[in-house]
């Protein structure tokens, strides 16, 4: 028997629960990030981070990981719960709560397509975005924000390149995530000492002298690393 005064789950407004999913690649030298164009409203002919609501027999993570493979076609790739936002007046449809993801896909494994409450699909560079829908200006700072402390303190850096790459390729691409130019000589030496990546034995030919290719070693994780990498 209940206790005076408890009430049910049936006595509380029920919020609805979204999903949504900053995806990031590196392309033309610039960090992007995929946004879709709004097909229905609100916010119809707005830009927005790609999302939707979470249906009944799905997990976040699962719910996520659909709204991913709707907009990129892909699955596999580097998923992490980003931030919960609530704030009442978000959503003018009613009271949202969206549980925010994000994830690093390198550009060459993708291509952007619209799902079906999208008449767009398409790649925007994080340092110069469209006027956005809902509070997506908020969770987009909010990723590049989270993304930049994980690029300083672990190898997730990794999970926006190719599978073979130079040094150059690696400084460079945490030179346009971080927004700062890094020493070549001190970049070369803390990446080698992480132990994070390892030769291939290949060489990238052009002008030039041939450039070392590098991997990420498969026995090292990208979130062991206790102490700053970078810059």
């Amino acid at each position: 028997m209940p206790a005076e005064g408890f009430k049910g789950a049936q006595d509380y407004p029920c919020p609805y629960v979204t999903v949504d999913v900053v995806i990031f690649t590196l392309l033309d030298d610039d960090l992007k990030v995929l946004l879709i164009r709004r097909k229905n409203p609100p916010f119809a002919g707005k830009w927005a981070i790609p999302g939707g609501f979470i249906e009944m027999d799905e997990s976040l993570e699962e719910a996520a990981l659909r709204e991913l493979e709707e907009e990129t076609g892909v699955r596999d790739v580097y998923l992490e719960q980003l931030y919960t936002f609530g704030d009442p007046d978000r959503d003018p449809r009613g009271r949202v709560i969206t549980v925010a993801y994000f994830a690093l896909v390198p550009a060459n494994t993708i291509t952007p397509r619209a799902g079906s409450d999208a008449s767009e699909a398409r790649w925007w560079s994080m340092y110069d975005l469209p006027d956005l829908a809902f509070d997506h200006e908020q969770i987009l700072k909010y990723a590049l924000t989270r993304l930049r402390y994980k690029l300083e303190y672990t190898a997730v850096g990794f999970e926006l390149l190719p599978e073979h790459f130079t040094i150059p390729e690696l400084q460079r691409a945490y030179e346009i995530i971080l927004g700062e130019k890094l020493d070549k000589r001190n970049f070369r030496r803390k990446i080698l000492s992480a132990q994070v990546i390892e030769p291939t034995g290949e060489y990238r030919t052009g002008e030039g002298r041939p450039a070392r290719l590098y991997r990420f070693r498969d026995d090292a994780v990208a979130e062991v690393k206790a102490r700053r990498l970078f810059p």
